[in-house]
């Protein structure tokens, strides 16, 4: 069973058991279960589900790993023959996470 849900305007495609990085969530210190409800859409095999836009009751329920932070991005602002270079850099945090269940 697959299950396609959306969090911080992105979307996922998702099965059990599949560990995945996303953006990171204000959680409670002892928290380390996480439940995204926006569900697009679930299918297994040929049958599927889809919403409009989400589906009533559908859950993708999941386990915190670990926290941690994405690979550096860099930008620069240059002026040539002005002697002008800017640059700067980046990393965003990110939750690791196990998909526990989907609740279709």
């Amino acid at each position: 069973m697959y299950a396609i849900f959306e969090d911080g305007g992105k979307q996922y495609k998702v099965s059990t058991g599949d560990k995945l990085l996303i953006e990171l969530k204000e959680l409670p210190e002892d928290q380390t279960q996480v439940v995204f409800d926006k569900v697009l859409m679930t299918g297994e095999g040929v049958e599927a589900r889809i919403g409009t836009p989400w589906l009533e009751g559908a859950s993708v329920a999941a386990t915190v790993i670990e926290e941690t932070k994405l690979p550096k991005v860099t930008g620069v602002k240059f002026r040539r023959r002005k002697g002008y270079l800017k640059k700067w850099g980046h990393r965003q945090r990110a939750l690791l996470v196990r998909i526990d269940a989907i609740n279709a």
